[in-house]
């Protein structure tokens, strides 16, 4: 069954190109042009893979306002902001948000394709692991693979796809460094440097807000990151 992709972009012409790229690969797209529209199509029905705009029409911000409410509806919907802005405060703006990835409209459709695949490959690479373990357990840490759902003493982490994947990485090899590479390569996510380093920061964050003692992930500078055993 071919992957459902909903693509929220205010303008037309873009909207056409990506919808074209999308369905040569053999993806279903759902397009919306607005922020509004968006809500009440996906209220219906979530798509396997949401690509959101930042600006939508008269909302400068829309795209960060409809990754809020998706990420409410789902905790694990792989979401893509595909913007012409690149600033560091717009990408961190997205993450923070709960996006997967932030991809800037200046780059090539391959590349906007490879980037589309590679969040795929992770989905099919963690339901392959759900079969084969069900649970990862390190310390306070509980990774259920089965529902992608992350425990710290028992509580819940409301970590996104991307962030879940990443955890995995790093606790399953406690006292190994993992570097941005790895991580990416593993992660089965195609983003920079500065976006892993983002990632980071953000599930120190959420660690710390039921742990302030939390210091599990340590940064080996030049090197990358490791988890502590």
């Amino acid at each position: 069954m071919a992957k459902r992709v909903a693509l929220v972009e205010d303008e037309a012409a873009i909207r056409e190109n990506y919808t074209q790229a999308l369905e040569k690969y053999g993806y279903q797209v759902e397009t919306y042009a607005s922020l509004e529209e968006a809500k009440t199509g996906l209220s219906q029905r979530l798509p396997d893979l949401a690509v959101l705009d930042v600006g939508l029409g008269d909302e400068p911000e829309g795209g960060f306002k409809l990754c809020q409410w998706l990420r409410q509806q789902s905790e694990s919907l792989p979401i893509v902001f595909l913007t012409a802005m690149d600033s560091d405060f717009d990408v961190i703006s997205g993450l923070r948000l709960g996006a997967d990835d932030y991809i800037t409209k200046d780059i090539s459709l391959p590349h906007f394709m490879a980037r589309v695949a590679a969040l795929f490959r992770r989905i099919q690479a963690l339901a392959m692991k759900e079969e084969q373990c069900e649970q990862l357990s390190v310390g306070p840490l509980t990774l259920d693979l089965d529902r992608i759902k992350a425990f710290w003493n028992e509580q819940l982490i409301d970590l996104t796809l991307t962030e879940f994947w990443m955890v995995h990485a790093l606790a399953k090899s406690p006292g190994h460094v993992k570097t941005r590479e790895q991580l990416m390569d593993t992660a089965n996510v195609v983003v920079d440097d500065s976006t892993i380093t983002s990632h980071v920061k953000r599930i120190r964050k959420k660690f710390a807000q039921f742990d302030s003692s939390f210091d599990c992930i340590d940064t080996v500078y030049g090197m990358g990151y490791r988890w502590k055993s």
